[in-house]
């Protein structure tokens, strides 16, 4: 009975594709001016270029900086993405796009955020959705719209956006967050620069705690009230006042923005219809076409072999994106402190963690040494990533290894002295300083070369 509800609803369920019309030029404007907001501000150059190494994610080694060819590959994802939102050449428009924001991504993990990861995930949703069927020059070329379109595809956009929602609020329910308000009680003072309510508002400890509660709740609760058609009005304004608190409290990028119009897709159809009846009246006035009088055929859509790829290769994704998150099960110890299956699990601000690492480069046999300026091979921003997370500690000690290798020296190990401080603990020793990283390899295995907290973070 499930499995037949089931095939009926991706077979025969259909939505208004307004919806995605209007996802899709918002998701593509965003990310074209995302695109050249980090090309204004020089970052190509000082993250991608100017870097001697770049740290590697593990099994995409071959992922490699591409220097100043790295500025084309910038402006193929730019005009991909502007090529998205006017839905031109759709489907290869986002598979493009998907693709080289992707290896931006993937080029050095110290750059990682987890809304780069959101939407390398949601143009690769894309690359599976017809969100090109209307309001798009595709439709208007072929003078044919779809307006009906597979209700699944809307509901992927939904489900992955509730999936972040609600594993962020349930990474939010741990003891440092909602019983000490850490690390907000420890970012919130510093703010005390911001009109009004910075040197004071900010500085009170109960403020702390409601913004600790507050953000749980939110997480955890917002994708339901915005399902709901009683509360998704207000639900919405909870959404725009939490992304800009955020944004003025924390300069994220583009994050908030993304989530504020992503979750217009909880919207009826109607709403959307207005906001491109809006878009198609400026487009008339700016360039005398209407894309909701050109486009006047109107055709079923198509039940082809993509659309049964599609349905398959989404189940995978979804059960994916439900299960990957919690691959922190399978390792001991406390995950905020060596961090073993924390990325990609939408664990968004949850801890402080500040560490200082050195190196000791020494001879197996005379047992010469001498420490490594760490500046002679990292910019400031790799050095301050690279001192407490294991995983970069790891790839820099074999770089080294390498370098002193190679430049002649017999015999080398390197060696860690390594101490870390999270969410205002004490500095601790971080690397076990006996064990000879250079022989040590990276795996999916647990680092047993990592000094185990003796605190206990309790939670998810």
């Amino acid at each position: 009975m499930l499995l037949k509800k089931i095939q009926i609803y991706f077979e025969s369920s259909t939505t208004d594709s307004s919806k995605l019309a209007v996802f899709r030029i918002f998701f593509g404007l965003l990310m074209f001016f995302s695109m050249i907001r980090f090309w204004s501000k020089g970052w190509i150059q000082t993250l991608y270029i100017e870097p001697k190494i770049h740290f590697k994610y593990f099994n995409f080694e071959w992922i490699q900086s591409l220097g100043n060819f790295n500025y084309l590959l910038f402006a193929i994802c730019s005009i991909s993405a502007l090529l998205v939102a006017i839905g031109f050449k759709y489907r290869v428009s986002i598979l493009v796009f998907f693709v080289s924001f992707t290896y931006i991504e993937l080029i050095d993990k110290t750059t990682y955020l987890n809304h780069y990861y959101f939407v390398s995930i949601v143009s690769f949703l894309m690359c599976f959705l017809p969100a090109h069927h209307f309001f798009s020059v595709d439709s208007f070329r072929s003078q044919t719209i779809r307006k009906e379109i597979p209700k699944w595809s809307v509901d992927s956009i939904k489900l992955l956006l509730s999936i972040v929602y609600i594993y962020a609020g349930l990474a939010k329910i741990n003891s440092d967050w909602l019983l000490h308000a850490l690390p907000l009680a420890i970012w919130l003072p510093s703010k005390y620069d911001l009109p009004l309510i910075g040197n004071s508002f900010l500085q009170f400890k109960w403020v702390h705690h409601l913004m600790s509660w507050g953000g749980m709740l939110y997480d955890l609760l917002i994708p339901f009230l915005l399902i709901i058609r009683k509360t998704r009005g207000i639900a919405f304004l909870f959404v725009v006042f939490f992304h800009v608190l955020t944004r003025i409290l924390f300069p994220i990028g583009m994050f908030p923005y993304i989530m504020i119009f992503s979750a217009l897709i909880f919207f009826d159809a109607s709403f959307h219809n207005k906001i491109l009846n809006f878009f198609s009246q400026v487009l008339n006035a700016l360039i005398g076409v209407d894309p909701l009088k050109t486009s006047v055929l109107s055709v079923p859509i198509k039940k082809g072999p993509l659309q049964m790829v599609s349905k398959y290769v989404l189940i995978l994704f979804f059960v994916v994106q439900l299960l990957f998150p919690f691959r922190y099960l399978l390792y001991p110890g406390e995950l905020f402190w060596n961090e073993q299956g924390y990325r990609f699990s939408w664990r968004v601000m949850l801890m402080e963690k500040k560490g200082y690492t050195n190196f000791k480069i020494m001879d197996s046999v005379t047992k010469k040494s001498f420490y490594v300026d760490n500046s002679d091979f990292l910019t400031p921003f790799q050095e301050k990533q690279m001192s407490f997370q294991p995983d970069f500690i790891l790839e820099y000690a074999h770089y080294l290894g390498d370098h002193f290798k190679n430049q002649g020296h017999q015999n080398t190990q390197v060696f860690a002295e390594s101490y870390v401080g999270l969410n205002g603990r004490p500095s601790r020793q971080f690397i076990d300083p006996d064990v000879d990283l250079y022989k040590e390899k990276e795996s999916f295995k647990h680092k047993t070369w990592i000094v185990p907290l003796e605190d206990e973070i309790k939670g998810f």
